[in-house]
């Protein structure tokens, strides 16, 4: 994988914003293999998708491209507030890419692949409204807060500059799709208490370390009243899917 953007073709464009996508869409084209199936190259849609940049012929996985000079951050500007939530709702979405690349060498630096299940509403930030004086006033967009996403869902493709070996990838991605929910509310409860386990610093835990997140994981879903029972319920889940282990009552293993 070359991580160097190549210059060709882009002095007809003047603007920089321009410039950057051609870039960066046109490294992503020469250089990307399907992070789903494997396949030697992924696509370029020929017209202007509203949802999607590229596609893999084999598979059919679709995904969009988002790139950013600089350090990625904790946060990525996306387009209107109320799309992307619509789009999350009816899982329409693709996987997103998320590229950071040095300004002045136009290197890759990082790349990572977030998978379409893994999107929920309280990832998405509402930005304010565009003033009146703006060409678009009151247009609303939104950001999608990267560091929210669990680490089972943030899988490196290119970290500081260098590439992932492709086997590691692939495998990450296939045990990801086991937490593919589309019923979008128990989606954002697996992965709010997905996020709790991540955070205990131990391998193995117990239910009264996982219960000190109650306070927060109420205030995520004021709705409903039996937080306990839905812990419970979500880490029953992840046994299930081989990321927790049961090792006696009440205490839990990470398996990852």
């Amino acid at each position: 994988m070359d991580l160097q953007m190549h210059f060709d073709g882009i002095d007809v464009y003047h603007s920089e914003t321009q410039r950057a996508r051609l870039l960066t869409e046109t490294w992503v084209g020469e250089n990307l293999y399907c992070p789903r199936c494997g396949n030697e190259k992924i696509l370029h849609f020929q017209n202007n998708r509203p949802v999607a940049d590229f596609y893999c012929e084999h598979c059919k996985n679709e995904f969009e491209l988002k790139s950013k000079g600089g350090k990625l951050g904790e946060k990525i500007n996306d387009g209107a507030y109320e799309t992307m939530i619509a789009r999350i709702t009816s899982n329409r979405n693709p996987d997103f890419l998320f590229m950071s690349y040095q300004k002045q060498s136009m290197v890759v630096k990082d790349l990572v692949i977030v998978p379409k299940h893994f999107f929920v509403p309280s990832m998405i930030e509402k930005r304010k409204p565009l003033s009146a004086s703006a060409r678009r006033a009151g247009w609303v967009g939104c950001n999608i807060l990267l560091h929210t996403v669990p680490q089972q869902g943030f899988i490196k493709i290119v970290e500081n500059g260098c590439a992932i070996d492709k086997g590691i990838v692939l495998s990450q991605m296939s045990r990801s799709s086991n937490l593919e929910l589309s019923n979008i509310e128990a989606r954002g409860w697996l992965f709010d208490v997905l996020q709790c386990v991540n955070q205990i610093q131990m391998q193995e835990f117990t239910l009264d370390d996982i219960y000190r997140f109650e306070a927060i994981l109420s205030a995520k879903h004021p709705n409903n009243h039996n937080v306990k029972p839905k812990i419970r319920q979500q880490l029953q889940y992840l046994r299930d899917k081989g990321f927790l282990q049961f090792t006696q009552r009440g205490e839990y293993k990470k398996l990852y």
